[in-house]
């Protein structure tokens, strides 16, 4: 096993690289041979120095997946909590998608996916589709529902 400072160098520059969540962090200590307690004590000196940050780690994903992928709340949700990230830490991540950016996602998506399906004839065949496909991305029913209503 290394040094003690060569394992807090390793473990500062596995951070810096790109954000980690907590259970990424210790399963890499794993790897490299750290004790369980001695790991959790490296990865409270990593929180102390801010190298390790759940919040900052849960805004950059769900900011990162909504931009580059298009995903939708509920599926950021999910991936977050999986990823072992606390309630108060998601609520906030995701309070940061602006409202008006994520319909305009939203509506630009289905509009992309009824072009895709442009041979569809069938309304409710399309319309079917295009739902199971927004919900798939983890767009909120409702909102699925008033984007994809029928014109009066």
């Amino acid at each position: 096993m290394k040094e003690p400072t060569d394992i807090l160098k390793k473990a500062c520059s596995y951070c810096i690289y790109q954000e980690r969540t907590q259970a990424e962090v210790r399963e890499k200590l794993k790897s490299w041979g750290l004790s369980r307690d001695h790991s959790e004590e490296v990865i409270a000196w990593l929180i102390t120095e801010n190298f390790l940050n759940e919040g900052r780690y849960a805004r950059q994903f769900a900011g990162g997946k909504f931009r580059v992928k298009k995903w939708g709340r509920r599926r950021i949700l999910f991936e977050l909590k999986a990823k072992g990230i606390s309630a108060p830490c998601i609520r906030d991540a995701l309070s940061e998608i602006p409202e008006e950016d994520y319909r305009q996602t939203l509506h630009a998506l289905a509009e992309k996916k009824a072009a895709d399906l442009h041979p569809e004839k069938d309304p409710f065949v399309l319309r079917k589709k295009i739902t199971t496909y927004l919900l798939m991305k983890g767009y909120e029913p409702e909102l699925i529902s008033d984007t994809l209503r029928l014109p009066d």
